[in-house]
């Protein structure tokens, strides 16, 4: 893949791949798994609100779910407006009249610093083809959890599906390269020490910069610690289980 971008023709597509969209003018970019014959399995919050946070916001945030009106549904995939949670689309569905773009594993660091947009590539390595459709077929039966804009995405979905990592700290954000992207940019605009080290407009952007590039590296599944690698049937049963003990609870406090 190139340096500046990591377009992909669906010709060379191979199963197990991961696969995203950019959506809204590359605001944020929408993640699935490509399981061959033109499907891919994704992870989408539905009811267009794939990127809103609960509030009157969402009502200007527009999903990554198939954007097709429901009066002209898709031959393939019919009615997809509605569905939530993770679902299987053919791939004009899922691209939603965007480009195809392919995310890469086992960047060096070099690269994955060069690549300053996140949410494009990680240093950590991608499992067999097989493992990864069995993953993602697997939490197409069973779930993935309830939605997160910043633990539990269709980023944090996708990679999960490559690399069967799981973040296992409550405090951390998931895996989502772009969810990591907003919090690095945040803290070296705002927490940075270093700032204080230099008053010239290039000497601030030069520490703002790097404090970005290194927050987004040591945040990288490829390199933080708090991870660890969970089989797909444990971690459908840990969801259910959590799930099943949040229901006790809100019935406790009724």
């Amino acid at each position: 893949m190139g340096l500046l971008s990591n377009k992909i023709e669906r010709e060379i597509l191979k199963p197990g791949d991961h696969i995203y969209s950019w959506r809204h003018a590359y605001i944020y970019a929408h993640h699935g798994i490509y399981v061959g014959e033109e499907n891919v399995i994704h992870f989408t919050r539905g009811g267009g609100q794939e990127i809103g946070i609960g509030n009157f916001l969402d009502r200007i945030i527009v999903s990554s779910s198939p954007s097709r009106p429901s009066d002209n549904p898709c031959p393939r995939c019919g009615d997809q407006s509605r569905l939530d949670g993770v679902i299987s689309s053919c791939m004009d569905c899922f691209l939603s009249g965007g480009e195809l773009y392919i995310f890469e594993y086992s960047v060096s660091p070099a690269l994955f610093i060069a690549k300053a947009r996140g949410g494009t590539c990680t240093l950590a390595s991608s499992d067999s083809p097989e493992e990864v459709i069995h993953r993602a077929s697997y939490l197409l039966q069973n779930g993935f959890g309830c939605y997160d804009i910043f633990r539990n995405n269709c980023e944090d979905f996708a990679i999960y599906c490559k690399t069967g990592l799981l973040v296992y700290t409550a405090i951390s954000v998931g895996r989502s390269g772009q969810a990591t992207s907003i919090l690095a940019a945040a803290s070296a605009i705002l927490s940075s020490p270093l700032r204080f080290l230099t008053t010239s407009f290039g000497g601030l952007a030069a520490v703002g910069y790097g404090m970005y590039c290194f927050s987004r590296l040591v945040s990288d599944m490829g390199v933080r610690r708090d991870v660890k690698k969970v089989p797909v049937e444990i971690l459908v049963c840990r969801t259910v289980s959590d799930e099943s003990e949040a229901v006790t609870e809100m019935a406790k406090a009724d």
